[in-house]
């Protein structure tokens, strides 16, 4: 079964409501047996188009997840992704900047994490944190130690997502190609899995009180999402907005998601030419002998 994943796509200058856009759809499988071997499918589909992207070694996949906290990221990242071969992907998990980082421009510790021709690269949360949790919180931007009349600048945050778009589009005309999810949990999901890591002590040490003192500030993030997701989706770097309260559902809709690259860029192994080919034939008959 192929999903369509139009629907969940952000068209570029789109007015994002986040409260038009579902948490939750109809799932795609019908038991928890065929949602394993959908997702399976996909794993062998993503590893072998992973070795065709490492042999053909001409492009580069960037893949960005954001959302709220205990909509899904991790699971997300290890479920859809456990197939693919470790030597031809990275995963960065961008947490608060380091002091080294506070003295470069926002985009400068992302853009070292960028991924290699032939190779994948996860950014579990990115750059868009700068017009996010940075947006929420001001504080943050305080210590990233601008010229005042800068940081003051009324327009900051349409200039940095024009910056964010900008690198998007050198990246895409370099052969990198972008895809880019945020993960759409209710905040009522989002309070059941915070009990469920109160109540199962072994997943106590992924909560604490600084995941309520955000939670508090909803609105707040969902007004910085509606605006980041409407400015920095293009055609060439789309955003999906995955639904995401039913995780196995969303993970089947990201897989599909990058499948659909990957396929679309039509790759093949190298030709091997004549004359390396006599070349390993006449290393075959040595090894033969």
């Amino acid at each position: 079964m192929k999903i369509s994943t139009e629907q969940f796509r952000v068209k570029p200058k789109d007015e994002v409501d986040l409260k038009k856009r579902p948490t939750c759809v109809p799932p795609f499988y019908g038991s928890k047996d065929e949602y394993l071997d959908l997702l399976n499918e996909q794993i062998e589909r993503l590893s072998k188009l992973q070795g065709l992207l490492y042999a053909n070694n001409s492009w580069s996949i960037l893949l960005i997840f954001q959302a709220m906290d205990a909509a899904g990221k991790d699971s997300m990242i290890k479920h859809v992704l456990s197939g693919i071969n470790p030597q031809g992907c990275e995963v960065y998990s961008f947490k608060h900047p380091s002091a080294e980082e506070l003295d470069h421009d926002f985009l400068w510790r992302s853009i070292r994490r960028l991924p290699e021709r032939g190779r994948i690269g996860i950014f579990n949360r990115s750059y868009y944190e700068e017009v996010l949790i940075v947006r929420v919180h001001p504080e943050i931007l305080a210590a990233e130690s601008l010229p005042d009349k800068l940081a003051c600048h009324k327009n900051i945050w349409r200039d940095r997502m024009r910056s964010m778009n900008d690198l998007e589009a050198h990246l895409t005309r370099n052969g990198t190609c972008i895809l880019k999810f945020f993960l759409h949990v209710s905040k009522e999901e989002q309070r059941k899995r915070f009990l469920e890591r109160i109540d199962n002590p072994e997943k106590n040490w992924k909560f604490n009180r600084d995941d309520i003192e955000e939670r508090k500030l909803w609105k707040q993030y969902m007004h910085a999402y509606e605006e980041c997701l409407g400015a920095t989706s293009s055609k060439d770097a789309p955003w999906y907005v995955v639904p995401a309260d039913d995780k196995k559902n969303a993970r089947l809709i990201v897989a599909q998601v990058v499948v659909n690259l990957l396929e679309e860029l039509k790759m093949s192994y190298p030709e091997t030419s004549e004359e390396k080919r006599r070349e390993l034939l006449a290393i075959r008959d040595e090894l033969v002998k």
